[in-house]
C-alpha cells in the first residue's frame, strides 16, 4: 500500500476501536466484524466484499505492532500536510518538490510498498482468523468453506402402477453395493429423484445421485399431467338414451358415471379427484366416450334400426356440412 493511502484512512474507525486500543480489543473487532461481511456470508454484495477488504487492511497493519507504530507515525506527521493535486506523486504545498514517498519512503522496504507486498495477504483472511469461515480455497482471494462432491447420474425404468403408488428400486454399483432409491407416488415421466450422499466425495462431504425415471406405457390408462385419460366404450342405446355406467379407476375399484342422453362419441365426461395423486396436487380422470356400433344384427334388431331410422329421418346429422367444406 503506498504511504499516502496510510494518511487518507483510519484504520481505527475502520474496525471501530480507539486509538488505544489494545491488541485483544483490535482481534475482537476484526473477528466480529468479518463474520458480517464475509463474502460468504454475503453472496454477490459488492459493498459487503468491499468492506471486508477494508477491515482485513486495517487489521492486517494494527494488529502488527511494527507496522502500527509506522502507521501511527505517517498519520502524526501526515495530518498537518497538505498535499498538491498531483496525488502520491506530488510535492507538498510550498515544499521543494518532494513526494510523500520520498518522505517516509524510509519507513517501508522499496519505497512505500508494505513489507510482504501489496494489500494484505491479497484479501486473504489472517491464519489465526480461519476458524471463522473454514479452510480451502479463494474467492477473490478470500478464504472459503470446503465444497461437496459432485453429483453422479443414473436413468431406471418403472411400472405405470410404479409411478401411481411410488415405488423402491435398487441400483447396483460396480462394487456390488445396492443404492435402494424411493421413487415417490406421482412421479412423471423423464423427472428425477435425488438420492442425497451418493455421488462423488468431497472434502465436505458426498454430492448427491440423480436419478432419472423412465415410466412405462398403460395399455389403458394414458397420463396428461394429473390428469388420466380413458376411453370408454358406449352402446348406440346407451348414448341415444342415456345411462349409468361403472367406470375404472387407478386404485382398482369401480365408479358410477351419468353418461346423459345424446352423448356423441368422442364427447369427454369428468370424474373429480380420480386422478394421480401427488403431495402438492390431485388430477381428475377424464372419460371419452367412443359410440360403439354393433358389427352384426339379426333380424330382429335390424327391423328395429329401420324402424328407428323412418322415425328420424327428418334428422340430418350432416346439415351444413358442404358450406363448411368451402375452399
Amino acid at each position: 500500500m503506498a504511504s499516502q493511502d496510510w494518511v487518507n484512512k483510519d484504520f481505527y474507525a475502520i474496525l471501530g476501536v480507539s486509538k488505544d486500543a489494545s491488541d485483544a480489543d483490535i482481534k475482537k473487532s476484526y473477528r466480529k466484524m468479518a463474520r458480517k461481511y464475509h463474502p460468504d456470508t454475503n453472496p454477490g454484495d459488492a459493498s459487503a466484499e468491499q468492506k471486508f477488504k477494508d477491515i482485513t487492511e486495517a487489521h492486517s497493519v494494527l494488529s502488527d505492532r511494527e507496522e502500527r507504530e509506522q502507521y501511527d507515525a505517517i498519520r502524526a506527521m501526515g495530518s498537518g500536510a497538505r498535499f498538491s493535486a498531483g496525488g502520491a506523486g506530488g510535492g507538498p504545498a510550498g515544499g521543494g518538490g518532494a513526494g510523500f514517498d520520498d518522505m517516509f519512503g524510509n519507513l517501508f522496504n522499496s519505497g512505500g510498498a508494505r513489507r510482504g507486498g501489496g494489500f494484505p495477504g491479497g484479501g486473504q483472511v489472517p491464519p489465526e482468523f480461519a476458524d471463522l469461515f473454514g479452510g480451502g480455497g479463494g474467492f477473490g482471494g478470500f478464504q472459503q468453506a470446503p465444497q461437496k462432491g459432485a453429483d453422479r447420474t443414473a436413468s431406471t425404468t418403472i411400472s405405470f402402477a410404479g409411478s401411481i403408488r411410488g415405488t423402491t428400486i435398487g441400483l447396483r454399483e460396480p462394487d456390488g453395493e445396492v443404492i435402494d432409491v424411493r421413487v415417490p407416488a406421482g412421479i412423471r415421466d423423464g423427472q428425477s429423484v435425488r438420492v442425497r450422499g451418493k455421488g462423488q466425495r468431497g472434502p465436505a462431504g458426498n454430492g448427491d445421485l440423480m436419478v432419472k425415471v423412465s415410466v412405462k406405457p398403460h395399455a389403458f390408462f394414458a397420463r396428461e399431467d394429473n390428469n388420466i385419460r380413458i376411453h370408454l366404450p358406449v352402446g348406440f342405446a346407451e348414448a341415444a338414451l342415456g345411462a349409468t355406467l361403472e367406470v375404472p379407476t387407478l386404485t382398482g375399484e369401480t365408479v358410477k358415471m351419468k353418461v346423459p342422453a345424446g352423448t356423441s362419441s368422442g364427447r369427454t365426461l369428468r370424474l373429480k379427484g380420480r386422478g394421480v395423486k401427488t403431495s402438492k396436487a390431485t388430477g381428475d380422470l377424464l372419460v371419452t366416450i367412443d359410440v360403439v356400433v354393433p358389427q352384426k344384427l339379426n333380424a330382429e334388431a335390424q327391423e328395429a334400426v329401420r324402424s328407428f331410422a323412418e322415425a328420424t329421418a327428418d334428422a340430418n346429422p350432416r346439415e351444413g356440412l358442404a358450406a363448411k367444406a368451402v375452399l
